[in-house]
């Protein structure tokens, strides 16, 4: 895969900026992603979520939340032609209002419930190929 990278890169068909490091895992740029909440004071909870999206077959992930606290959903893909959105839904399947971050293969939402219980997040890939994820979030 390196060398792949090396010789697209060389070609011109793909810059360094967008080349993921070698070492890079979903999961470590989702971490990337969530350490920027944690500036704020969130707090980054143990645990992730990780597996395959495709584009057109979102994840839906249920989450316990409570009210009065504040969190943030990070997710992250290696691709870099990737476009990946998170979206909240509360039990009854109706969107929530959320503050968004995309940035292509990294996007986040921030959400603050009205009422403690299960909510539901939709991880759902836009564009680019069948991939790997990881889904982090933190909370206040």
């Amino acid at each position: 895969m390196k060398k792949l990278i090396l010789f697209l890169c060389a070609a011109g068909l793909l810059s360094a900026q967008d080349a993921p490091p070698p070492s890079a895992t979903p999961r470590s740029r989702a971490l990337e992603l969530a350490g920027a909440f944690a500036n704020d004071g969130y707090k980054i909870r143990d645990g992730f979520w990780a597996g395959t999206l495709e584009p057109g077959k979102p994840q839906f992930l249920a989450v316990n939340l409570f009210s009065g606290n504040e969190y943030w959903f990070s997710a992250a893909v290696l691709t870099p032609a990737a476009k990946l959105s998170v979206a909240l839904f509360d039990d009854s399947g109706r969107p929530v209002d959320v503050e968004v971050f995309q940035d292509g293969a990294a996007a986040a939402a921030g959400f603050v419930p009205a009422a403690s219980g299960k909510y539901f997040v939709k991880l759902g890939l836009v564009g680019g190929e069948k991939t790997e994820f990881c889904l982090v979030y933190s909370y206040k």
